[in-house]
C-alpha cells in the first residue's frame, strides 16, 4: 500500500529487454539507503519488487503484464521516475490509498502555468470515466492528486509548485503517457452495487 507522497525522483540507468525477461535499473541515492531486497517500491505509481541493489543502483524484474499496462515500457536512459516505498503501520498517512496497480495509461492534453499554480489536463478513457469524480482522488504517475474538474473526455488537476518540482511532472509535456490508478473505494462501491443491479445473478 502506498500514499502517493513521492519520496524521491529516481533516474533511469537502463531498461533491458531480452528473451529471458525485462529488467529496469534506476539510480536513487536516498531510497537506496532505506530499502532491502524483496521490498516493494512504487515506480511512477507501479508497484515493483526490488530484485537487488548495488550502492545507489536499484534493479527490478518486470513482468510482461507490467510492460503492457504501464508507461514503464517507454522509459529511456536518464528519464525521471517517481519513487515511494510502501507505507508502514507506524507512519502517518497522507495522500490516499494507492495499491500500485495501474489501471491504464493516458496522454497529457495540456500542461501549463496559471498564476502561481499549474493546470494539468489528462485524457480520460471512457471505460474508466465512472471512477472519476470532482474533488475525488486519483494517482497520476504515483502522485496523489485531487480532481478539480471532470470534462467530457478528460479530467483536470491543479498542481502546486512544490509538487511540480519534486516529481517527474517537472519535465512533463503534452502527449506524455501517464500511469493512472483510480480510487480503490470507487471500485469496491461499483462491485458491491453491481450485485444488486436489475438482472444481477440471473
Amino acid at each position: 500500500m502506498f500514499t502517493g507522497l513521492i519520496e524521491e525522483v529516481g533516474t533511469v540507468i537502463a531498461m533491458n529487454t531480452s528473451k529471458s525477461g525485462n529488467q529496469l535499473k534506476l539510480a536513487a541515492p536516498r531510497v537506496a539507503k532505506k530499502i532491502r531486497r524483496g521490498d516493494s517500491l512504487a515506480v511512477s505509481g507501479c508497484c515493483l519488487t526490488l530484485h537487488s541493489h548495488r550502492g545507489e543502483e536499484l534493479i527490478f524484474d518486470l513482468l510482461k503484464e507490467t510492460i503492457a499496462r504501464t508507461n514503464l515500457k517507454n522509459l529511456q536512459r536518464k528519464q525521471l521516475v517517481n519513487l515511494e516505498r510502501a507505507v508502514t503501520a507506524s507512519e502517518r498517512f497522507g495522500g490516499h490509498f494507492i495499491q500500485g496497480h495501474i489501471d491504464c495509461v493516458s496522454p497529457v492534453i495540456a500542461w501549463q502555468k496559471s498564476g502561481a499554480d499549474f493546470r494539468l489536463e489528462i485524457e480520460l478513457p471512457d471505460a474508466f470515466a465512472h471512477y472519476v469524480a470532482r474533488k475525488g482522488s486519483i494517482a497520476v504517475n504515483g502522485i496523489s492528486l485531487t480532481v478539480a474538474d471532470v470534462l467530457p473526455t478528460s479530467f483536470v488537476t491543479w498542481i502546486i509548485r512544490y509538487t511540480k518540482t519534486h516529481t517527474n511532472l517537472d519535465r512533463a509535456q503534452p502527449g506524455d503517457l501517464m500511469n493512472l490508478e483510480f480510487d480503490i473505494l470507487a471500485k469496491y462501491v461499483e462491485r458491491m452495487v453491481s450485485r444488486y443491479a436489475p438482472g444481477a445473478g440471473r
